[in-house]
């Protein structure tokens, strides 16, 4: 990637469901540009095109047409290799749903990460062990999900998407499972993780006050950008 190319570009991106006789259009020609180190949310009602838009950028489904470069890489017309590799080198997720696998400890889910991405899995390296003090987890490695708060699942879970150090984190409604309490506490870590790391950030959210964390928010409707 060139410096001062977008590390998400997207140009006329369209995606097409087809069930049987039904085609639904869920993306209508969508442009965005997200500079490197940017804090993007995205926000939309159901429907509005901006859960395929996350998942067409985070390589989990191809695109109908368009154009679509990630981190330096087109991704548009690559089969199911190509985008997995792009998954495991240059993207991680946070979801809603913690997504922790229940057997492990929090260290050993964090370990996975790093060994599905050809990491060394121990010991923690310096940077991913002051992301850990970021989060104020340190101290809780060797829990099981089950005996953790659901704030503190969601913190393993952003560990476990920062240990590879991805060029993006893209978080699918993070905060979804949360109380407000521990809503804003993990939006504040995004904030920070961006200020502090420049780590470049893409949120999806129908919350409008999770979406003010953001640099920028992009309002999504009927499969189009219509504010941004």
């Amino acid at each position: 990637m060139n410096n001062g190319d977008p590390i998400i570009h997207v140009r006329d991106l369209r995606k097409v469901y087809v069930t049987g006789k039904v085609s639904v259009e869920a993306l209508r020609g969508v442009n965005l540009d997200v500079p490197a180190g940017e804090f993007l949310s995205i926000v939309g009602p159901s429907g509005s095109g901006k859960s395929t838009l996350f998942h067409i950028v985070g390589g989990l489904t191809p695109p109908t047409s368009g154009e679509v470069v990630v981190a330096g890489h087109n991704v548009s017309g690559v089969g199911d290799a190509g985008r997995t590799e792009l998954r495991r080198k240059y993207v991680s997720f946070v979801f809603q749903k913690f997504n922790l696998l229940p057997n492990l400890s929090a260290r050993d889910n964090i370990r996975t990460a790093l060994y599905i991405s050809g990491q060394p899995t121990d010991p923690f390296s310096g940077e991913l062990n002051n992301v850990l003090s970021m989060l104020g987890i340190a101290g809780r490695l060797d829990h099981k999900p089950s005996e953790m708060s659901g704030g503190e699942q969601q913190r393993v879970a952003i560990a476990r998407a920062l240990a590879t150090r991805p060029a993006i984190l893209l978080a699918d409604e993070p905060t979804g499972n949360l109380d407000t309490a521990n809503s804003l506490a993990v939006l504040k870590i995004l904030r920070d993780l961006n200020e502090r790391l420049g780590q470049t950030i893409l949120m999806i959210t129908h919350n409008t006050e999770a979406a003010e964390y953001g640099h920028r928010i992009v309002h999504m409707r009927d499969g189009l950008i219509v504010d941004a």
